[in-house]
């Protein structure tokens, strides 16, 4: 290569290279611009009942506020104090009309089914809680296993029984819930063949009641190794006929559900224990699953609703718990944190 063409080359690079120097710098690449959901604090969820008044459903309340607050949308509780169907359905009327995000009912009776569905035909989805109406066209239910409620009380009985004993059941017959649960008892109790259940008193959900009908089982099976009840109120009256009797320690009895009236009696001894279901997360994720439904249903199709699919759970249940003198205070702690 002659000294002209090597000259001529290195005189290209040099230009090219201080050409490249006077370029302007590349512009930074773009910050990506974060995805943020909307403001929710506008998206009512409301949860309608009944017997509002009764401490059992303060854990409802709560776990329903509670997972308000942590997905940021707003929520109501509504419904009658007492045990008043028609004035459920009332307040589940005002609900609909207020075209909230979601409904949570509490599933009691069939006579709910109509305004069940509908709400679901207004757009709005719901869920039942605690009981279930698979009939209506509700979205999902979150909720207790009945028979498992009953099945875990029963298994905890005959084992501090040790296998063996006669056995009263406190119920309220002919209601399915309640009957569910006693085949639960049962069906544990059928795994102890020293165990026998000598009666189902009707507590008629009455607390004097269920105490006269206890009383009654007492002296008419004076060998009685224990009671078990299907609710609160059969738990309460049998306690109570155990200690006018003065058999503490001689009878024992397993309850339903975590008032505090149940509670204080396993810590004083009168009660050997009672199931509690999962309340205050059955009340979150019944919120959870509207929530749910709402801002992330999975991508079954290209579009569910085109397609008229729809995604998620369609039974939750939620856990079964067991307290006795180990826990008890635990959950004394939580009630009085659901009444502030």
């Amino acid at each position: 290569m002659n000294r002209k063409v090597v000259f001529v080359i290195s005189l290209l690079l040099v230009l090219s290279l201080a050409l490249s120097a006077c370029a302007p710098a590349p512009a930074p690449a773009p910050t990506p611009v974060p995805v943020v959901d909307p403001p929710l604090a506008d998206e009512e969820y409301i949860y309608v009942s009944a017997m509002g008044n009764l401490e059992f459903f303060n854990a409802h309340k709560f776990g329903w506020r509670w997972g308000g607050e942590r997905l940021g949308v707003s929520t109501s509780y509504v419904g009658p104090a007492e045990y008043d169907i028609p004035a459920m359905v009332a307040a589940f009327d005002m609900a609909i009309a207020r075209r909230p995000a979601g409904i949570a009912v509490f599933g009691v009776e069939p006579g709910l089914i109509p305004t069940i569905n509908k709400a679901v035909e207004a757009g709005i989805p719901v869920v039942t809680i605690l009981g279930d109406l698979p009939e209506s066209k509700r979205l999902a239910f979150v909720g207790s296993n009945q028979f498992d409620l009953g099945y875990v009380g029963g298994k905890h009985l005959a084992e501090s029984l040790g296998g063996e004993g006669k056995v009263a059941i406190l119920s309220i017959p002919g209601v399915k819930m309640f009957d569910d649960r006693e085949e639960g008892f049962r069906a544990a109790f059928a795994e102890y063949p020293g165990i026998e259940v000598v009666g189902v008193g009707d507590t008629k959900a009455d607390t004097v009641t269920a105490i006269s009908v206890a009383k009654d089982m007492l002296t008419r099976t004076p060998d009685l190794a224990a009671f078990v009840g299907t609710d609160s109120t059969g738990g309460i009256g049998a306690a109570t006929a155990v200690e006018e009797a003065g058999k503490v320690g001689e009878v024992k009895t397993v309850a339903m559900d975590r008032n505090s009236d149940v509670l204080e009696k396993i810590k004083n001894g009168t009660l050997t224990g009672t199931v509690a279901q999962d309340d205050a997360a059955m009340a979150f994720w019944a919120l959870l699953v509207l929530y749910q439904f709402n801002h992330n249903q999975a991508p079954l199709t290209i579009d569910n609703v085109a397609a008229g699919v729809r995604t998620g759970p369609v039974v939750v249940n939620t856990h079964v718990n067991f307290i006795d003198i180990n826990n008890v205070q635990y959950f004394l702690d939580a009630n009085v944190i659901y009444t502030e």
